[in-house]
Formats: structure tokens, sequence, C-alpha cells
């Protein structure tokens, strides 16, 4: 049970006092269900998955995935090696500030609670409509995709509210459920060798190189945001020095090796042409079209119900993370300093789980009132700038990364914290290129609205190092 350390006396008015510090007992089971549910992963085999192969590189797809870990991998190694110099929640806020200060810290933490929340408010635009077909699968009436969207707020908002261990919970089941009946679909159409012998597109580079490999790539690439939050939870994991370095990588294989194998099973579920060619077609109900192929209709039903908890999994942990920046940026006095206040009794960032919720709630009522499609116009523009924002904060935190080991290597190879690092952002940065060229096909056709997505980004980078200026840096008090 997580516990709040009082501060003392001469602390209590020291607005980045103990006090205002999370706890918890957090292992890395913990933190990786909560990391990989934050990246929806039945969401993308039934979602950005067949964009991937309809508009990516085809068959060639599920290497991408591949592509996407390494990159990501190589990234991870600089940032788990900075993670014992950073002494303080905050994930890319912290990491960039360690090495860049603080106001570029500051401008990145503005990015990060921008793509987060918006991530979180768009997802509510793909569970409305899956609520909506669960029910009328069971014989229920058409409902406003609004009605499943509200409830999910005022569920993820009471958990959000209570302590993390509970969050916790919530995630390991509802993920265990999803990943369970994926590599139950994977087992059956491997053993029966697929539609006609199994695809060889994940290791065939005429297939790989086939199409349009970047876009392939940048599909890859937004199927991972949030894997790295396994820092904003620091002050709730045990030895955080080991926890968080572990539960990064165990997170970013999980993910990868889920990702290539589902989707290289699914395409050999049709064979290569006709898996591309059902995907761009039928996109939408191409994971249940294979389902019901390969392990019925009773198979289907539970994928239609498991892709709305996933999706409602994927909420809960953007929740979570999206919190944890408003309280860390509140310990600095950079958001009101109410918002750094753990619950008494559930130790948890409650105030700032409430605002959070708040904005989020403003974000789907616009929604409602402006007669946005759900899918098509809401979640779409809000993950676009999901995308970009979640790039530019790999490439930051990557730059600094390179700047803090530039001189001293602080015991790590020369592989660990310059060649690995610098060649993950290399990759990240040919990745930034290829989304903000395609942007305006992310955000339905309109080159206006992905520069104005961009803007957006920009403004809010801006206004942190403003910010961050003014408010000047606040070493936050350690227990």
């Amino acid at each position: 049970m997580s516990e709040i350390t009082a501060a003392p006396d001469a602390l209590k008015d020291e607005p980045s006092g103990p006090a205002r510090k999370l706890h918890g007992n957090l292992g890395v089971a913990s933190i990786v269900f909560m990391v990989v549910a934050a990246a929806a992963p039945l969401g993308v085999i039934g979602g950005v998955v067949p964009l991937g192969l309809a508009s990516g590189n085809g068959a060639g797809f599920p290497a991408t995935f591949v592509f996407s870990t390494v990159i990501l991998l190589l990234f991870a190694a600089g940032f788990t090696a900075l993670t014992p110099f950073v002494e303080e929640a905050g994930a890319f806020f912290s990491y960039v500030r360690t090495s860049l200060g603080f106001p570029a810290g500051i401008g990145i933490a503005f990015v990060a609670l921008v793509s987060y929340v918006a991530i979180e408010a768009g997802v509510y635009g793909l569970l409305g409509p899956a609520g909506g077909v669960i029910v009328e699968l069971f014989g229920g009436p058409a409902l406003p995709w609004w009605v499943f969207a509200a409830v999910a707020f005022a569920v993820t908002t009471f958990v959000g509210y209570r302590n993390i261990e509970l969050s916790s919970k919530v995630l390991a089941v509802l993920l265990t459920a999803e990943i369970a009946i994926v590599v139950v679909l994977d087992a059956v159409i491997v053993f029966q060798g697929g539609d006609h012998g199994l695809s060889n597109g994940i290791v065939n580079p005429s297939a790989i190189f086939s199409g349009s490999l970047g876009i392939g790539l940048l599909f890859a690439l937004i199927s991972y945001v949030g894997f790295e939050a396994t820092a904003i939870f620091r002050d709730e994991a045990r030895t955080p020095e080991k926890t968080i370095p572990r539960a990064t990588y165990v997170a970013l294989i999980l993910i990868g090796v889920f990702y290539a194998v589902t989707s290289w099973a699914l395409v050999s579920g049709w064979g290569d042409e006709e898996a591309v060619a059902r995907a761009t077609d039928s996109g939408s109900t191409f994971l249940a079209d294979t389902a019901q192929r390969y392990i019925g209709v009773v198979g289907t039903d539970i994928i239609t119900v498991l892709y709305f908890t996933s999706l409602f999994a994927c909420i809960l942990s953007f929740h979570n993370v999206a919190s944890r920046y408003v309280f860390a940026l509140s310990q600095r006095d950079v958001l009101p300093e109410s918002l750094s206040r753990p619950h008494a009794r559930h130790a948890s960032p409650h105030l700032a789980s409430l605002w959070i919720s708040g904005v989020v709630a403003v974000s789907v009522i616009a929604a409602v009132v402006f007669n946005l499609d759900p899918a098509a116009q809401f979640y779409t523009w809000f993950a676009g700038a999901t995308t970009v924002g979640f790039v530019v904060l790999l490439i930051a935190t990557s730059a600094a990364v390179l700047v803090y080991f530039a001189r001293d290597r602080r015991g790590y190879s020369q592989w660990r914290v310059r060649i690995a690092p610098a060649l993950g952002l290399v990759g990240l940065t040919i990745g930034l290129i290829l989304i903000v060229a395609n942007l305006g096909d992310l955000v339905g056709g309109s080159t206006v609205l992905g520069w104005a997505i961009v803007g957006i980004l920009v403004v809010a980078f801006v206004a942190g190092v403003i910010v961050g200026k003014r408010v000047g840096d606040k070493t936050v008090a350690q227990p």
C-alpha cells in the first residue's frame, strides 16, 4: 500500500518539499502493464496495421515494426543510461531539464502535455463507436457515440483519482485478455499454415522496400506512443534506477514482437496480395474478418469486446501519464501549487487528475457540439498532433542524452551513451520528416490543418520556454 511521507515542520511552507512527492511500490511488471496498455495493442492491430498494409509497403509492413523497435531500442540505450542522474519524475521534461536547462525542459513538458491530453481525448472518438458496436452486437439499440464516451470518462476519472496500483491492476486484467485472444488467433493461423503458406514479406527485401516504406515506417512509429512513460512513474516505483530501465526494455521488446508477429500472421492468414487488397477495401473490419475466418463467430465477438476495453485501457494509461506531468510541473510552480498535493489516503495526484479530466471533457463536448465525426475527424486530428509531438519529444531527449554525456561518459561505454543515441536520433529525425511530410494525409487530407497542428506544438514549446525562464529552476527536494 502506498503512503505519504510527511514533511518536517520547517518545510511545510516550502512548495518543493517532500509533501509534494508521490510514493508507491510499483514493480517492473506493473509499469510494463500500464505502458503497453497505453500502446493499445489490439487497437493498433485492428486500426493501424490495415492502414500500414494498404498505404505503406504492403506485405512488407510487418518489417517496419522490426525497424521501429530497433530505432527505439537505440533511443532507450541513452534514455536509460541517463535515468540514474535524473532524480525526479517527469519523463521527458526531467531528462531534457537535466541536460539542456530548465526553460528547454519546461518547453518540452508543455509539448508532452498537449500530446498526451490530445491522444487521451481523441481515443474517446474510437471508443464511443466501438461501444455502440458491442451494444448492437447483443441486440441493443443504436446509441450516440458520446454516451459510451461519457461512461468511460466517468470510470477513468474515478480510477485516476485513486491509488496508481488500482490502475495497474485494472490495466493488467484488460491487457492480459486482449493479448491472449490475439495470441490465440496468431497461433491458429500459423498452425494452419496461413491461406497458402506463411508470408515471407517480413524478411523479403523486395516486399519490404515495395510501395511506400516511408509511410509504413510512419504508421509503425505511431504505434509506440506511450512506451517512454516508464520514467513518469519514477516516484512510485521500487528502486527506480533499476525498475525504469528494465520496464523500458521489456515494454519495447514486448510491443515490438507482438506487433511484428501479429501483423505477419494476419498477412499470412490471407496471403500477401489478398491481405493488402482486403486492408485497402475493408480496413475497418480487417481484424474481425480474419478472426471470423480462423476462430469463428465467438472469437470475433470476443475480439470486438476486447477492442473496446483496449481503447479504455489506452485512455486510462494516458490519463495517468498526463496527470503526472501536471503534478511534476506544479511541483516547480509552473502550474498552480495546489495540483502537486497528493491525496491524503490514496497518495495519488488527484487534483492533477481532475484537472486533466476537465480539459478532456471540454474537448469531447466540443466534438459533440460541432458534430465532428468521432473517428475521421476528432480522433484523427488529435492523433496527428500526438504523433508529431511524440517524435519531437524523443528527438529532444536523444539530444539531451548526447549533450549530457558529451564530455564525461560516467563509466558507460561509447556505444551506450554516444553511438546508440546518435543512431537513434538519426532514425527518429527521418521518422519526423516522414510524419510532417504526410501529416495532411493523417488529418484527413488538409494541409492547412496539418500545419496548424505543428503550429500548436511550436506555440506550446515557446510558451513553455518563456514560462520556464520566468519561474526559474526550483529543485524538488528529495525525501
